[in-house]
């Protein structure tokens, strides 16, 4: 075996990595052999040079087998064990609100998720904005809260994957989060350690996304879509826009609180409820619980109007340890900043409209608030009632409602966030939510299609 240095040195140079070489080197990000300067280094000539597709399934499957990995056959499931997996973005709180009208459908979501990489925040990081939730039970808690309520949100454990709980954090302080290899062998790592029979990506797209080309956002996609097909799981993709927030609040209580706003049908803002079903129905399709894309999204719709989502939430959050009755008094419950402030449209005149977010920016300023990944975030930071592309304005119009610790924090980001938005007098045609649907080989072998209700919606089908 070679020592680091030279496995290092090789991948600079543009040769390829042997399997043995590639778990040596995961090993060694397990024991502490390699230090984070290897492993920073190792990241960046990945990021320069590449891997070829041998060298990045074994990067995945060796970081699968630094820990445990699940098995769910010996609990007598429901319904297929399914996921959703986003490459990142803001206002993304699609898992919050998804991962429960699955599992009213029918499904069994054991969701692995992660901290905020880069700009983007984390769902991890928004379930601890919930006072006792914990995130990261061991294994043996974690089957349970599945097996008696069809899902549970964690973040990493000390056991599943640990090689990439290391590495992600590598990724993150060292400029190499958009490198696609280390993507791809970092989500799915974690999701062949879950157990997984179906997986769809939501690979994002715009200047929010850690994919901001549509190329490299497909190129992205079938990379992943490959790489689990080879390993036996069924997977698609979903390419959305991410060129402006997807939900009206970013930051970790603020977006928490707008995910239970949807799940009580209180709010139903059209993008993320567009998104969440064009994802559900995904799932549904891919993993036999519903017949086709219409069958599936009156499934969910059904799942979300009549509180069995909202409940099926409610109840895994209690058993990681949050409020029995979250929903129902979550403003008594989560973070609420200091400091609330109004951030106003400068004066534009009349007939002008909102015509670019620079998404990216809007997220760097909630972390530069003190949401993001430090020993200490302020989960209470955020935005919140942000506007939309194509809106019309004028110095009267609310841009967003900043949520910060101190007027003085709130001043900082008022001036950052104003130099993230622009203004025109055309009229702005609004990129398409859902740009591309990607699948694979492999189909799941079982249905496991039942009845289910059909009821009413104030959120209805998208158009």
């Amino acid at each position: 075996m070679l020592l680091a240095q030279e496995l290092i040195r090789k991948k600079r140079a543009g040769q390829a990595l042997e399997q043995s070489q590639i778990q040596a080197l995961v090993a060694g990000m397990v024991d502490g052999s390699v230090s984070d300067a290897q492993l920073g280094a190792f990241c960046m000539a990945t990021c320069f040079q590449g891997m070829t597709a041998a060298e990045g399934a074994a990067l995945t499957l060796a970081m699968r087998d630094s820990g445990t990995v699940l098995r769910w056959d010996d609990l007598d499931l429901p319904g297929p064990v399914v996921d959703k997996h986003s490459t990142g973005g803001v206002g993304d709180l699609v898992s919050l609100v998804l991962a429960p009208m699955v599992v009213a459908c029918g499904g069994v979501v054991p969701m692995i998720t992660g901290r905020g990489l880069g700009h983007t925040g984390g769902t991890q990081d928004k379930l601890e904005a919930i006072p006792g939730y914990c995130s990261t039970p061991d294994l043996a808690r974690f089957r349970c809260v599945v097996k008696d309520f069809g899902m549970a949100i964690i973040g990493q454990t000390v056991d599943l994957a640990p090689a990439d709980k290391r590495l992600y954090a590598i990724r993150d302080i060292t400029a190499t989060v958009d490198c696609l290899p280390l993507i791809t062998a970092s989500i799915l790592s974690k999701k062949f350690a879950a157990g997984l029979d179906v997986l769809v990506m939501d690979i994002k797209c715009g200047n929010g996304a850690q994919t901001p080309e549509l190329l490299q956002a497909q190129s992205l996609a079938r990379n992943i879509i490959d790489t689990a097909n080879a390993a036996d799981m069924v997977c698609s993709a979903l390419i959305t826009d991410m060129s402006q927030p997807l939900a009206p609040s970013v930051g970790n209580a603020t977006e928490m609180r707008e995910a239970l706003r949807y799940l009580r049908t209180d709010t139903c803002p059209p993008r993320l409820h567009q998104t969440v079903l064009a994802l559900g129905s995904e799932m549904l399709v891919q993993a036999g619980l519903a017949s086709n894309a219409l069958d599936a999204q009156v499934r969910l719709l059904d799942a979300l109007h009549s509180g069995k989502a909202a409940q099926v939430f409610e109840r895994s959050c209690a058993a990681l340890g949050g409020p029995v009755d979250l929903l129902s008094g979550f403003d008594r419950y989560l973070p609420a900043a200091g400091v609330q402030h109004a951030l106003l449209a400068p004066h534009t005149g009349s007939g002008m409209v909102l015509n670019h977010i620079d998404t990216r920016a809007i997220g760097m300023a909630v972390l530069q608030m003190g949401a993001g990944r430090n020993a200490a975030p302020d989960l209470s930071v955020g935005l919140s009632q942000l506007a939309e592309l194509g809106q019309s304005v004028d110095a009267q119009t609310p841009l967003a409602i900043i949520h910060a610790r101190d007027e003085a924090s709130a001043q900082q980001a008022s001036r950052q966030l104003l130099a993230a938005f622009s203004f025109g007098e055309e009229a702005l045609v609004r990129p398409q939510q859902i740009r591309h649907t990607l699948r694979g080989s492999l189909q799941f072998a079982t249905p496991f299609l039942s009845p289910q209700l059909i009821s009413d919606s104030a959120c209805p089908l998208p158009t």
